[in-house]
């Protein structure tokens, strides 16, 4: 495995496609960062993270659906920077994900934060992927 956060983007839109309420992923401290951004946005309903003898543990996620229609709060999940192209981003070419309505999340000098709290912050860093 060399791209964890693909593999995790992969989980979670997998489980989504097959209508499953909770994804099991193998923990980083990256991907801790990433579920609890998308809890506090409000993309899945909640998360634990479990911690084994081996390794790191894994984290449960329990993915947020809509009661009416059935349809995730997730749209798409989609990974920018990737490790053959790394994708960086300045306070004044931060990205905006639907105008605004979806988040972009970066990895910064100052950890793992939304596209808004880094112009917020005023830093710039690496887009690790984006979330509508």
């Amino acid at each position: 495995m060399t791209d964890t956060i693909s593999d995790y983007l992969t989980r979670v839109r997998n489980a989504i496609s097959a209508n499953h309420r909770i994804v099991e992923i193998p923990a980083s401290n990256l991907k801790k960062e990433i579920t609890k951004i998308l809890f506090e946005k409000g993309y899945i309903l909640n998360y634990k993270f479990e911690e084994n003898e081996k390794k790191q543990g894994t984290i449960k996620i329990a993915l947020k659906y809509n009661s009416t229609n059935k349809l995730s709060a997730i749209r798409t999940l989609d990974r920018v920077s990737k490790p053959g192209l790394r994708k960086y981003a300045g306070v004044d070419t931060m990205p905006k994900v639907l105008n605004g309505l979806g988040i972009a999340i970066i990895s910064t000098s100052k950890g793992v934060m939304t596209d808004k709290e880094a112009k917020k912050l005023n830093v710039g860093g690496e887009v690790l992927c984006y979330i509508s």
